[in-house]
């Protein structure tokens, strides 16, 4: 059979695109959608990242603004609170008790203040000048006068059981004290009542001040002079009673008055041949 005969007039262009068209592979995806499918990727991964970013600012901030407060509080130590609750134990103590001492001076401020007699007043020295070495009668006090009571005795002079009180203080300050010897340091009289007082071994001890040597002598020893009648020291007290001059002391323990009077204030002789076999 003849081949048919090609022409300028044949139509070759469809057959040969549909024999192309079947013999051509398939084709990456155009550049511009290869960008649009990186763009959508890209902007996935950034919104991640942010959500992520944004979250870790809320959570900083919560613990900043939220939680730190409460977890320096209970970081404080125990001590700080304990010391905080003394102190305010502390001071409702001392409100209470200025509280109650207001209350008290109130009550009390309308009363009179107790009179002290001579040989009231005289204890009432005596036992605040033994109390403590360091109490002293101040400059500014009138030796002429009677002393103001509230300077030397320990409770309410104004309160309704001062009377009272006073006669409890005088009783105890000569039992404490039964010989009681206001004297001069560099006196020759009241070395030689020391050194009698010394032989008899008293117990309790005598209570003995050296008056001249006192940053209060100036006061001291005129007050000494109006309570007791006497005109110079030393004076020698046995039993909250004044004994006199050294004439009358002397003679008193040659015939043993002395003894006598200080066993009666309650001072007792020890004798040390007996204490030292025991």
């Amino acid at each position: 059979m003849p081949l048919p005969r090609i022409t300028s007039r044949t139509p070759l262009r469809e057959s040969s695109s549909s024999s192309l068209e079947k013999a051509q592979p398939t084709l990456p995806l155009p550049p511009a959608l290869s960008f649009m499918a990186v763009k959508n990727a890209r902007k996935t991964r950034s919104r991640a990242a942010l959500l992520v970013f944004l979250s870790l600012v809320f959570i900083s901030s919560y613990i900043f603004f939220v939680q730190r407060p409460a977890l320096s509080t209970s970081m404080v130590p125990h001590r700080t609170a304990a010391a905080s609750s003394l102190a305010e134990a502390l001071d409702a103590m001392r409100n209470s008790h200025l509280a109650s001492g207001a209350g008290l001076r109130k009550s009390s401020s309308n009363r009179p203040q107790v009179q002290l007699t001579s040989e009231q007043e005289l204890a009432a020295v005596s036992s605040f000048l033994a109390s403590l070495a360091a109490n002293v009668i101040p400059s500014t006090v009138d030796s002429s006068k009677p002393i103001d009571p509230q300077l030397v005795l320990e409770f309410d002079t104004r309160g309704s059981r001062a009377n009272e009180e006073v006669e409890v203080m005088v009783e105890d300050v000569w039992s404490r004290n039964p010989v009681f010897l206001y004297s001069k340091l560099y006196s020759p009289i009241s070395r030689e009542i020391k050194a009698t007082l010394l032989s008899m071994n008293l117990y309790p001890a005598p209570t003995i001040i050296d008056v001249d040597i006192r940053p209060d002598a100036d006061v001291l020893k005129p007050m000494l002079m109006r309570l007791t009648a006497l005109s110079d020291l030393p004076i020698l007290i046995i039993g909250g009673k004044p004994v006199g001059s050294i004439t009358e002391v002397r003679e008193m323990a040659e015939t043993g008055e002395l003894q006598r009077r200080i066993r009666e204030a309650g001072a007792v002789t020890v004798d040390k041949r007996k204490k030292n076999k025991k």
